[in-house]
């Protein structure tokens, strides 16, 4: 039994290797898991459960046949994909979880988030994270008609590239301080998370003991994933 975990995918049109590349991973690593665990940011953008883009929608059969064939799938809101719903849990047969998230895997406790919360230093960021993810702008949106809500979606990413040319790299990273405080608030010694495309895994000390943060790949010019059985954690590069 294993189990594995992605994020920042990023898929759309304009990522035909990182498309296939998914499919295949859905259809080989991770139908031998026990639970495949996606941390956000699995496409460039998520409009709405009633998204009808042709690879979207490729993608959410994927998952279901996933799904279908054994595997528990879990799937967390990123910072580009914050508006998955209760349709988009029959559409797919995933679970979505909240954000933070704590598991139990082979008895260890592991805290599982996007990992954009961890980056407090963007003031910017941070402030529309806060508004974004307010029911009441949820449902303002949804009364959008697709093509709206597809035009604000690229208007956002458009803007989001701006904020990440224009700001140093250490803003757009995460806090130490967050990160202990997330470990202290979850009594964890485990976390991973993905947002900052910087894969590593990193060792803090927290409360006198040693607590280790694992960061998640990004599919750009490859994947890769995380995987954990009773040996431990190992990382894995798909090339494209």
């Amino acid at each position: 039994m294993q189990y594995l975990f992605v994020s920042d995918l990023h898929l759309d049109a304009t990522s035909p290797k990182a498309n296939d590349a998914f499919m295949r991973f859905l259809g080989r690593q991770a139908r031998a898991a026990g639970a495949l665990y996606v941390l956000g940011d699995l496409f460039e953008t998520w409009i709405g459960d009633d998204d009808p883009d042709p690879v979207r929608d490729t993608v959410c059969r994927g998952l279901a046949a996933c799904v279908a064939a054994g595997t528990a799938v879990f799937v967390m809101h990123g910072n580009r994909d914050f508006l998955y719903g209760p349709a988009f849990e029959r559409r797919t047969g995933c679970h979505v979880l909240p954000d933070p998230a704590v598991v139990t895997l082979f008895g260890r406790r592991i805290l599982l988030c996007h990992g954009d919360l961890l980056c407090t230093a963007d003031h910017a960021y941070q402030e529309l994270r806060s508004t974004v993810r307010e029911p009441a702008f949820r449902t303002r949106l949804a009364a959008l008609s697709v093509a709206e809500r597809q035009w604000l979606a690229d208007t956002a990413r458009a803007g989001s590239r701006a904020h990440t040319a224009s700001t140093a790299a250490d803003i757009l990273d995460v806090e130490p301080s967050a990160v202990i405080a997330a470990f202290e608030a979850t009594d964890t010694r485990e976390m991973v998370h993905g947002h900052t495309h910087r894969p590593a895994t990193h060792e803090h000390l927290v409360q006198g003991k040693v607590a280790t943060r694992h960061v998640l790949d990004v599919w750009h010019d490859h994947g890769g994933f995380l995987a954990l059985d009773d040996a431990g954690w190992r990382r894995e590069r798909l090339d494209f």
